[in-house]
C-alpha cells in the first residue's frame, strides 16, 4: 500500500496538494520541482495506493543540522484525500516516512503545520510528536 513515488504519480500528488492548500497551483511549475525532488538524493516521496489510485501522499527531505548535531527528517507535504481521511492512510505513511528516516540515520523528524489545521495537529500528537517549536514565515517578493 505505501510505495515510492515515480514520475507517473505527479498528477494525482498534484491533486492532493492542491486540495490539502484549497487552491490550484501552477502545474508546469509543481511538475518541474517534483521531477528535480525524484531525481535529489535528499527527498523522498512516499504515496499510498489502493485499489482506486492514489489517495495519500508523504514527502520528505533528509538534511544533517548543526543545531541537532545530526540528521532530521522534516515532513514538506503530507496530505491524504478528504474523502478517506480516518482510514489509517495517514498513520501508515507516517510510519513508513519514520522508518526510512531511521534507516537514513534520522535522529529525528519534524513537521511543520498551519495553524488552522487542527485536525493535523491531532492526528501529529496522536502519532506520538511533540509540539515544541513556532515557525515563522514571511512572503517575499509577492511570490506565494
Amino acid at each position: 500500500m505505501v510505495r515510492a513515488a515515480g514520475p507517473e504519480d505527479c498528477r494525482k500528488i498534484y491533486e492532493l496538494i492542491c486540495e490539502l492548500e484549497a487552491e490550484a497551483l501552477p502545474y508546469d511549475r509543481f511538475s518541474e520541482i517534483y521531477r528535480t525532488q525524484l531525481a535529489d538524493g535528499r527527498y523522498e516521496c512516499l504515496v499510498w495506493e489502493g485499489e482506486t489510485g492514489v489517495l495519500g501522499v508523504l514527502n520528505l527531505r533528509f538534511e544533517a543540522q548543526l543545531h541537532h548535531g545530526g540528521w532530521v527528517a522534516e515532513i514538506l507535504e503530507f496530505a491524504v484525500s478528504g474523502m478517506c481521511r480516518g482510514q489509517g492512510i495517514g498513520s501508515a505513511l507516517l510510519r513508513q516516512g519514520c522508518r526510512r528516516a531511521e534507516q537514513r540515520g534520522c535522529m529525528q523528524i519534524e513537521a511543520a503545520c498551519h495553524q488552522r489545521r487542527t485536525e493535523a495537529h491531532r492526528f501529529y500528537i496522536r502519532e506520538g510528536l511533540s509540539q515544541e517549536h513556532f515557525k515563522f514565515s514571511k512572503t517575499l517578493n509577492g511570490e506565494r
